[in-house]
């Protein structure tokens, strides 16, 4: 892999721009899977309670302390002492005495909890036992609240975003409030990379559709974590270091959003 961007979250906390999400990575297979990634380039490797593979990710780095690691408190761990609870197991399954970067999965707003969570998070930065934290899948209100009742801000907000479902205002109120965008789900489940515009762009580079639509994540400035199992793709999907799209490119690739793209469930709505 040609030399990948790092960006610096508002903690000064520097994070690879893009890395490996092993969403749906079945647990047996997640350690191998991640020590091919490492070696092709990876960087960054984004897991969570929910996904039940925090082990595989923690055996494949147990040597390896270079290497980012993102994990997210499951769901059923709202409340502050149930998170303190929960980052202490994360940690142990991953094998780190020190985690990079820590989120809230998913606010949970009919649980009402989610400030407390936030305030559990805050304390296990202060206590030196997570470099960076932040939020995923949450909407304007649920950053504003905790924002407005803790004074921390986070450093970042992992939100579904792929070129049918581009997030612009949630990620214009990031830019306003420091908080950096890292997407999921940033091929769209694949049912992008069909689309004749983006087909159109990748052949004028050279590149696959998925090669061209990562490239698009950071040419936006986004923090991207494509997943794979298969050792071809994660060689592709690291292979995008060496062009750009152009203003006409990204110009194009905006007419592609959607108001009604959202393929995963929506935060406010989610009964998980």
């Amino acid at each position: 892999m040609a030399e990948q961007t790092t960006v610096v979250l508002n903690d000064d906390v520097s994070i690879p721009q893009f890395g490996l999400g092993v969403f749906q990575t079945p647990p047996e297979a997640t350690a191998e899977v991640v020590r091919q990634a490492v070696a092709e380039g990876y960087r960054l490797i984004d897991t969570a309670s929910m996904y039940h593979n925090e082990e595989g990710v923690g055996d494949a780095l147990r040597d390896r302390p270079d290497i980012f690691i993102t994990t997210k408190l499951g769901n059923g761990d709202h409340g502050y002492d149930n998170a303190l609870r929960a980052f202490d197991a994360s940690a142990k399954r991953l094998r780190r005495e020190s985690v990079d970067l820590y989120l809230i999965h998913w606010p949970r707003p009919r649980a009402g909890l989610y400030v407390e969570t936030w305030k559990a998070l805050v304390r296990v930065q202060h206590e030196g036992r997570v470099r960076s934290i932040g939020v995923s899948n949450f909407n304007r209100d649920h950053l504003e609240r905790i924002i407005g009742e803790t004074g921390v801000v986070p450093s970042v907000n992992q939100i579904e975003l792929h070129p049918r479902f581009q997030q612009e205002a949630l990620r214009a109120l990031h830019d306003q409030l420091g908080v950096r965008t890292e997407s999921w789900s940033p091929l769209g489940r694949a049912a992008v990379l069909a689309d004749p515009v983006i087909v159109d762009i990748a052949a004028k580079h050279g590149k696959t559709p998925a090669q061209a639509v990562i490239r698009w994540h950071l040419d936006n400035d986004l923090i991207v974590i494509p997943k794979s199992v298969r050792p071809e793709r994660l060689k592709e999907n690291a292979a995008v270091f060496d062009f750009r799209l152009d203003a006409e490119d990204l110009r194009r690739m905006r007419t592609l959003d959607k108001t009604d793209g959202r393929m995963g469930p929506d935060p406010a709505t989610a009964t998980f």
